[in-house]
């Protein structure tokens, strides 16, 4: 009977030892290994940041959130880019999920219903970079330097320019209320803007006579795929007519293609000539010269800028500032001057990524600096209300 029992003894022993291994054993496992629900895990990387906080973080609410039957992984992950993204501090790196990847490929594609308003973020904050040419958000009375605190019933602090864009764009004849807050107001006001097509208009070429002496107007309002069509044939006007200057109008306008930009530039300047340079922030630059067309560099130009002119917009004005010294007069502009790569990731995704800062001929930073007008003239709101246009009346001025 002893025998009996202590082999009994033994077994239940041995039983208790293997189960409290086992146990010990499954619990002690890094969270990584317990983790279900994810596809292509990899283990055994080791690197600089060690991943197990995120693991750990992440079995955790797999196991114990009080609604975890209702976790979406998928969800779940693309948050973690977006969050990982988020802590780089730059707001023009994105990643775009399917959805948004889908309308963000139609919008470059010139898919545009909304209320024609490019944005931008300004030390945290959604803010207007320029109102387009007779757009709904021009029409309404929005100005560049507009903050938008709220997007209909949605705060717009956190928000990305991508999530802003998408909650502000729709389909034409509906409404979207902005709660805006403008430098000099107390109060946030709102805006009820009526979405439509929008169609940008490129240029818009006029002569002012200036005592005894014809001066072109020439307002650019975006650097698209034909902006340059469209610049060369108002140019070669110009050239053909008895204007004896130029005032390059560069308000409002939000950049686009640096291609654009390039090729403008070199209407001014000679074969070689920097135009802008890429900064890749490794020691790497590339530089972006004129293809030296050159039928301008010696017209008589002004520039102007506003907060509204960014991008392309600074790249032009800033290359004709530095290598012919022109001057620029108005507001300092907007600010943006990076460069962004979209690269297209895997299950239709995306991801917009900054690459490069740009810098002027001189080596002036663009990004969050902007260009500070030569001359400082502002353009308020009773100068609109009442017709007068002092930044253009001070070009026109400088040129007589």
């Amino acid at each position: 009977m002893k025998k009996i029992l202590n082999s009994i003894l033994v077994v239940v022993l041995a039983i208790g030892i293997f189960g409290g291994g086992f146990w010990f054993g499954k619990n002690s496992k890094p969270s990584v290994e317990r983790v279900t629900g994810i596809q292509n895990l990899e283990l055994g990387k080791t690197g600089v940041v060690d991943f197990a906080l995120f693991w750990d973080v992440w079995t955790k609410v797999q196991e114990e959130f009080v609604n975890r039957s209702k976790l979406d992984y998928q969800k779940m992950a693309y948050g973690a880019i977006s969050g990982m993204l988020g802590a780089l501090d730059d707001p023009y790196t994105v990643f775009f999920p399917p959805e948004e990847n889908k309308a963000f490929s139609q919008s470059m594609q010139g898919n545009l219903e909304g209320i024609g308003a490019e944005i931008g973020n300004r030390k945290g904050v959604i803010t207007i970079v320029a109102p387009l040419k007779d757009s709904p958000a021009m029409k309404a009375g929005l100005k560049a330097g507009d903050k938008v605190y709220k997007i209909d019933d949605k705060i717009a602090e956190g928000l990305s320019v991508e999530e802003a864009v998408n909650l502000i764009r729709g389909p034409k004849g509906t409404e979207v209320a902005l709660a805006i807050l403008r430098d000099g107001w107390t109060e946030v006001k709102e805006f009820k803007i009526t979405r439509a097509v929008i169609n940008v208009p490129i240029v818009k070429l006029d002569m002012k006579q200036v005592g005894d002496k014809k001066i072109a107007h020439l307002a650019l309002y975006q650097f698209t795929d034909n902006s340059v069509a469209e610049f060369e044939k108002a140019i070669q006007e110009i050239l053909a007519s008895d204007a004896k200057g130029l005032v390059l109008d560069l308000r409002g306008n939000p950049g686009g293609y640096l291609e654009s930009a390039v090729e403008m530039a070199s209407w001014f300047l000679p074969e070689g000539q920097v135009v802008v340079s890429e900064d890749f922030g490794d020691g790497k630059k590339e530089d972006h010269k004129s293809f030296g067309i050159n039928k301008l560099g010696s017209f008589p130009t002004v520039i102007l800028i506003d907060q509204g002119s960014a991008s392309a917009s600074e790249i032009l004005a800033g290359a004709l500032r530095d290598n012919l010294k022109i001057q620029l007069v108005g507001e300092k502009s907007f600010g943006k001057g990076s460069v962004q790569k979209l690269e297209n990731m895997s299950k239709g995704t995306s991801l917009k990524v900054t690459v490069a800062k740009w810098l002027t001929p001189s080596g002036h930073c663009i990004a969050e600096q902007g260009l500070e007008p030569d001359v400082k003239i502002e353009y308020t709101a009773a100068d609109a209300e009442n017709g007068l246009d002092p930044q253009l009346d001070k070009a026109l001025e400088l040129l007589k």
